[in-house]
């Protein structure tokens, strides 16, 4: 399995397990963390925590995997289907807090910055590469990383690909806190979170996401039209030839 899941006193636990690739994403990730939320919802969780096992929280998509051959529409169910991956932590009834430590990068970020709280180790790194190496986002975040840190920012971010550590995210407003033991924080806010009445606080999440998701569909679909754009264009071959290398 590509995930690992536990669950006790009202506390999820769910942690990307693909170690020896920094928890990288390919398709498999995508299912075993989707049927992973699915599982809590069925176990009456109030609070998901969701980390990465060894050195990364997620790296991205795996560069290194063999381009898949398929059709547009294949493409566009892949596509989609780890856009799932944002609709499940948007659907979750209760919160959902990233613990992110190492790389949190590409897609990787956009699970994390999808989440409703996100702590961060002291050493983490949060950045979108996609359009460095000729891809496009696809979790989202073109409607999210606006809202969180201003149309300027975003496309600062975008463009540029640069490494974001915590204190500047901090500053950002991309995450809530960072720690040198993030997953004991997360942890710790998991704890407070489930002890309250449940009701209110699914309904405190929902309130503010409607307010912010009022144009997120749009932008996952526009999101996805870009991504096959770039697939279909070439560009991406050598940064991928040469990121195999590295």
């Amino acid at each position: 399995m590509t995930v690992d899941y536990s669950c006790a006193e009202g506390i999820a636990q769910v942690h990307l397990n693909r170690p020896e690739r920094l928890n990288a994403v390919v398709p498999a990730l995508v299912e075993d963390l989707l049927a992973a939320f699915a599982r809590a919802r069925e176990d009456g969780a109030r609070v998901i925590v969701l980390a990465g096992r060894g050195k990364s929280f997620c790296a991205g998509h795996d560069l290194k995997e063999p381009v898949p051959v398929e059709t547009e529409e294949q493409t566009r169910a892949r596509l989609e289907r780890i856009q799932d991956v944002t609709r499940a932590i948007r659907d979750f009834p209760g919160i959902v807090i990233a613990a992110v430590h190492g790389y949190a990068l590409g897609a990787g970020a956009e699970f994390a910055l999808g989440c409703d709280l996100v702590v961060a180790q002291t050493s983490a790194e949060f950045g979108f590469p996609e359009v460095g190496v000729g891809l496009s986002v696809t979790g989202g975040i073109s409607s999210l990383l606006p809202k969180l840190v201003g149309l300027a920012r975003a496309k600062e971010m975008l463009l540029l690909g640069e490494r974001i550590h915590p204190p500047r995210a901090h500053q950002l407003g991309l995450i809530n806190s960072y720690a040198l033991n993030h997953e004991k924080h997360a942890m710790k806010l998991a704890r407070r979170i489930a002890e309250q009445p449940p009701v209110a606080a699914g309904l405190a999440k929902r309130a503010l996401d409607l307010g912010l998701d009022s144009t997120l569909e749009q932008a996952m679909a526009t999101e996805v039209d870009h991504a096959i754009v770039t697939s279909l264009s070439g560009e991406g071959d050598e940064p991928r030839e040469e990121f195999g290398r590295g």
